[in-house]
């Protein structure tokens, strides 16, 4: 039978869309629609190679990204009243949606910071320290799809395959989690390009990357942007050497 994993994508459509704005450099207020729809539909694709289980809330958005997309293409009716004209600016609504939920966002970060104050809080202009990191370097939070942004350069190098093969047992999840812990536990952090092996297939990759994300999930593992563009992960003072145990359906082996 074919295997499909199944893992949740930590973040929605409206933060995929947040993230493309925010990496174009555009402004929310004017979305260049045509080419951030090519862009989610990229990396909506990219889930489906790697069958990771997405809501279908990011198949709607894709719907309605295409349908703004063409209304958008349609000319304009120089001589149309303007009242009846239909809804004007067709991203309005979707500039409405993104707006509120970065607010909520936003408030929703402020609230935890005050939950959480008195813990995990460091002096102003520092950080929390990273073994393996140089001294005074800055970093950023990031999301999975930064992590997937990233997995682009991976998957390009890798050998090209027809289809990744979901019934052998070559490469499997929980090996590649218990490889991951070892080099983090080794050398207290790594670079995320560097956990998948040189001349590594794209199923190797996708496992790869898949164990990385359960990991996160699991909070055993947190993923950071350096200063230089870099994004490392490295274990959470807190965490310590765990080991999540190799057991349920991502134990399944995939090649």
């Amino acid at each position: 039978m074919l295997y499909n994993i199944k893992l949740d994508i930590f973040e929605g459509p409206l933060d995929l869309l947040l993230h493309l704005i925010k990496k174009n450099e555009v402004d929310i207020y004017d979305i260049p629609i045509s080419a951030i729809t090519e862009q989610y539909l990229g990396y909506i694709e990219m889930m489906k190679e790697m069958n990771l289980e997405f809501a279908g809330e990011f198949l709607v958005m894709a719907a309605t990204l295409v349908h703004i997309k063409s209304k958008m293409l349609l000319p304009v009716d120089e001589e149309a009243v303007p009242e009846e004209e239909e809804g004007g600016d067709p991203r309005e609504e979707l500039m409405r949606r993104l707006l509120e939920y970065q607010r909520y966002k936003e408030a929703a970060r402020d609230l935890n910071d005050r939950l959480v104050l008195g813990r995990d809080v460091f002096p102003r202009g520092e950080q929390e320290p990273v073994e393996g990191l140089e001294e005074g370097a800055g970093f950023m939070d990031v999301s999975v799809f930064d992590l997937m942004e990233a997995l682009k350069e991976v998957l390009s190098r890798a050998p090209k395959e027809r289809k990744i093969d979901l019934t052998a047992e070559r490469f499997k999840i929980a090996d590649k989690i218990n490889h991951i812990m070892d080099i983090l536990n080794a050398s207290g952090s790594a670079a995320f390009l560097s956990l998948f092996p040189p001349g590594a297939t794209r199923a190797e990759v996708v496992v790869t990357f898949l164990a990385v994300l359960e990991l996160a999930r699991l909070s055993m593992i947190r993923a950071h942007q350096t200063d230089d563009g870099v994004i490392r992960v490295y274990i959470p003072k807190d965490e310590g050497a765990a080991r999540p145990a190799a057991t349920g359906p991502d134990a399944q082996g995939v090649n």
